[in-house]
């Protein structure tokens, strides 16, 4: 295994980890949810928080398959998170991107206008915030990388043109593609019911896992 996955390994889990800022930033995030609840009730609108699930769902499958990664190939994750945090949940993934993945989606939706048409630069207005997020989030990402916080181990995964592109599209566009088109659709049963597509997968996937004894 690589530096960073043994680092990564290392006080996974662990509840010793916790430190006290984690207790604000979740109320935070209650209070978001709270507000947003608040206000579809009263609106009927759930896209909002729809948007924020399905953004998070999203996450919550590429850490899993990332994870897989890792175990299989007994070396490296795509992606590691190595450094100090308040609580390390994946070898990628820690409790500081978790709340910030919660809320993603949420900025996302209210980054929207009302207008179903509205056009930047010819571009349907959903399509260029959601070019425009990926491109900002791979932009903060690239500086987790040069910074040490996050690791990425394989050249298709990397700061090469081909592994930006991969990064870009699979790392951050399909969040918020989810999420458009998950405000797009009509009905609320076929929103609840890709909601639950998004997340039956990675549970059944860390089911299997913890049922092999898997550990990443």
């Amino acid at each position: 295994m690589t530096e960073a996955t043994v680092q990564a390994l290392n006080g996974l889990r662990d509840l010793t980890m916790i430190k006290w800022y984690v207790i604000p930033l979740l109320a935070l995030i209650f209070y978001i949810y709270t507000r947003e609840i608040k206000e579809a009730r009263k609106t009927k609108n759930w896209n909002a928080v729809l948007a924020g699930l399905t953004v998070f769902g999203a996450d919550f499958f590429n850490e899993t398959w990332n994870g897989w990664v890792m175990h299989l190939t007994q070396r490296s994750a795509f992606w590691t998170t190595p450094g100090d945090t308040a609580l390390r949940t994946m070898v990628g993934w820690n409790i500081e991107i978790m709340f910030m993945f919660l809320i993603l989606g949420i900025i996302y939706y209210h980054t929207l206008s009302e207008k179903k048409n509205q056009k930047i630069l010819g571009l349907n207005e959903k399509w260029f915030w959601a070019i425009a997020y990926t491109i900002f989030c791979v932009f903060i990402e690239c500086l987790l990388n040069i910074g040490g916080q996050l690791v990425w181990e394989y050249p298709c995964w990397n700061l090469s043109f081909k592994g930006i592109w991969l990064i870009l599209l699979i790392g951050y566009f399909q969040f918020f593609f989810l999420a458009l088109v998950m405000i797009s659709l009509k009905k609320m049963k076929t929103k609840l019911t890709m909601l639950g597509i998004i997340y039956a997968v990675p549970i059944v996937m860390n089911i299997i896992a913890i049922a092999s004894g898997w550990r990443y």
